[in-house]
């Protein structure tokens, strides 16, 4: 279970998160919604250890182990993965390279050997076949020079590798086309089974029709103002965040 209780951060003495507070279960699905600037952002990087922000108080708890005394490597290895809504492109590091030392990372993490050469391209093989990813694109360094399609199907790529026990994906859809958006939600589909937790974070309802939620989370002001079932999402798109803002003043 992933336990985010009564969360406050602050980024450069400006407080984002005030008071925050959810529960992520095994096998959830667990969609966040909220305007711009309500602290989306700043949950997933928290989460995910993400240096300079200030947690002044509160837990993150990964079946009740404190995730917060964890660097963020560590957090990864525990089974926590961050998509990114804008993957940085590291010129020199070339992402079969990437993708084979974070796997075997996770892999001594777990206990296990680290997987021979073929075995991790047969693996790299069909992953990327079904995500559609080119295999030109893995020959080359890491996002560089990617599109942004390219750049989010190589983290959902990362994902089906790593296999991770928890998902923050923070906007993942953001600048996806139609096709795009349906091979990295057929990505994430895949790997929905009962061990395995999701937290998604989204403005459009677009994305939850392809990746139906459990659970409707609305942030503003940096805490969690509403919850419910996935109707509450296309609530949110018909009527928008105002009401959820004022609850939040």
């Amino acid at each position: 279970m992933l336990e985010v209780k009564n969360l406050h951060v602050s980024v450069h003495g400006t407080p984002i998160l005030d008071g925050l507070s959810l529960t992520v279960q095994p096998g959830e699905v667990a969609a966040i919604m909220g305007p711009n600037g309500s602290g989306k952002s700043t949950l997933a990087y928290v989460i995910a250890g993400k240096p300079d922000y200030e947690v002044t108080s509160g837990e993150i708890l990964l079946d009740g182990e404190d995730l917060l005394e964890l660097q963020a490597d560590e957090r990864a290895r525990k089974g926590v993965f961050l998509a990114f809504q804008y993957p940085i492109e590291i010129p020199g590091v070339a992402t079969m390279t990437f993708l084979k030392a974070s796997l075997n990372a996770r892999r001594r993490a777990r206990g296990e050997a680290d997987l021979t050469t073929p075995e991790f391209m047969r693996r790299v093989r069909e992953a990327s076949q079904r995500l559609k990813v080119d295999q030109e694109i893995l020959r080359r360094p890491l996002n560089v020079g990617f599109s942004g399609g390219e750049k989010k199907r190589i983290e959902i790529l990362q994902m089906t590798l790593l296999q991770p026990r928890y998902s923050v994906l923070d906007e993942t859809d953001s600048g996806l086309d139609i096709d795009a958006l349906r091979v990295v939600s057929e990505g994430v589909n895949a790997l929905r089974d009962a061990n395995r937790g999701f937290l998604i974070i989204t403005h459009y309802q677009r994305l939850l029709d392809h990746i139906k939620p459990d659970v409707v989370h609305v942030m503003a002001k940096g805490r969690i103002v509403a919850t419910g079932g996935p109707e509450l999402a296309l609530e949110l798109e018909k009527n928008g965040y105002r009401d959820f803002a004022v609850q939040a003043a």
